[in-house]
């Protein structure tokens, strides 16, 4: 059995100047999301007692690489080696071998050079274990290198490629190294693990590649529980499980209410924040739809944010609003007559000229009345009737 831990796209001090209008304690929470996350992830390695750790690429984030951030990785790959566990690590685009490192890791560390290469180990068990890959030598490199690794054909033990890279078929605009499942498969390798793609996805199951994501997110574009994947078993099967590590999360969500003063609105919106709070600190996207049609002033809904916002400054597992939309139900229901002016109605040139299309096709006219005769209203509604069922995709 072999038993290791698989992240990626750390991106430590990774900035976060759109927030700078925190207050301070949430601020600061920010500030230190990817340090606590990582942390969870070697706190778990050592409960776990891991074979070793694979970081496949990005653990700084370019420019906004810090002493701090070297020095906080240091330390924990300290606490690693203490339990003999290994830690392998390809670079990435965003922090590529070029970037210049000042600090020295500790000896359980290795690290992929820009040119592919293997690293055997033996767990604990003294099974075999070849690690295949590679980190990248310039922030803008596009080189593919997938032909240069070496097929396992021939050799026992449990084979991982390491790999950060776009799936051919992603949708991601930087596309650095980009493969095709076939590519990997023909190596005969019974784990892939990528990074570069934030979003959590799993590509294979024979084999198994996947993408663990990022551990913290950083945006809405982000949302949900980030991690990593605990990976165990042998040459003829390895199952994974998602841990999750982020220390903050970012969330959308949507709630509805009856509520018609902005003290109700208000109530409504820190009783859903009370559901939420056991779950951690978390940014929320928050949309309140309110079941009537007398819409709040800006000056309203302006004092619901600032105390909403105020109420998290002393709270331990904030759960901060940062985007506040309040719909209001029945006014999205108006009807579509009502969005036209009675004058507009009226006009009859532009009535004609919307009606004179249907009427000059042969095809249609003769089944069709004279529409001076229609109520001008009535068939708005009935359009509205039309168009509604269409949305709804009902025949």
């Amino acid at each position: 059995m072999v038993k290791f831990i698989h992240c990626a796209d750390l991106h430590l001090d990774s900035p976060f100047k759109s927030r700078s209008h925190l207050n301070q304690p949430i601020f600061d929470d920010m500030q230190k999301s990817t340090y606590e996350s990582f942390r969870n992830i070697v706190d778990k390695a050592l409960r776990e007692e891991v074979d070793f750790l694979i970081i496949a690429g990005d653990l700084f984030d370019n420019q906004n690489r810090t002493l701090r951030a070297e020095v906080f990785l240091k330390e924990q790959f300290k606490r690693l080696n203490s339990e003999q566990i290994f830690v392998y690590i390809c670079h990435g685009n965003h922090d590529p071998l070029s970037s210049n490192l000042t600090t020295s890791w500790p000896k359980n560390v290795s690290v992929f050079s820009d040119t592919v290469e293997t690293y055997q180990t033996i767990n604990k068990k003294g099974e075999k274990i070849f690690l295949h890959g590679f980190s990248y030598k310039e922030d803008a490199s596009y080189e593919n290198k997938i032909d240069a690794f070496p097929s396992s054909q021939g050799q026992d033990g449990i084979h991982i490629g390491v790999l950060h890279g776009t799936y051919s078929r992603s949708s991601e605009k930087d596309r650095y190294t980009e493969f095709r499942l076939e590519d990997l498969n023909s190596k005969l390798y019974h784990y892939w693990a990528l990074g570069h793609i934030h979003e959590r996805e799993q590509l294979s199951e024979m084999p198994q590649i996947h993408y663990p994501g990022n551990i913290q997110g950083r945006h809405f574009n982000e949302l949900g529980d980030k991690g990593c994947l605990l990976v165990t078993g042998d040459h003829l099967k390895l199952n994974t499980e998602f841990i999750p590590t982020q220390f903050i999360r970012f969330e959308a969500a949507t709630i509805e209410t009856d509520a018609q003063t902005k003290q109700k609105i208000y109530e409504a919106i820190q009783n859903f924040k009370s559901k939420k709070r056991g779950q951690g600190k978390a940014f929320y996207k928050l949309k309140v739809i309110v079941n009537h049609d007398s819409p709040l002033s800006e000056q309203d809904i302006l004092q619901i944010k600032e105390m909403i916002d105020d109420y998290e400054r002393n709270e331990n597992n904030f759960i901060f609003i940062e985007k506040l939309d309040i719909e209001y139900k029945y006014d999205r229901e108006q009807k579509l007559s009502k969005e036209f002016s009675r004058s507009l109605i009226a006009d009859d040139t532009i009535f004609e000229s919307s009606m004179s299309d249907l009427y000059l096709n042969p095809r249609a006219s003769k089944f069709l009345e004279d529409y001076n005769d229609f109520d001008r209203n009535e068939l708005i509604r009935h359009a509205e009737n039309i168009l509604k069922t269409e949305m709804r995709g009902e025949s």
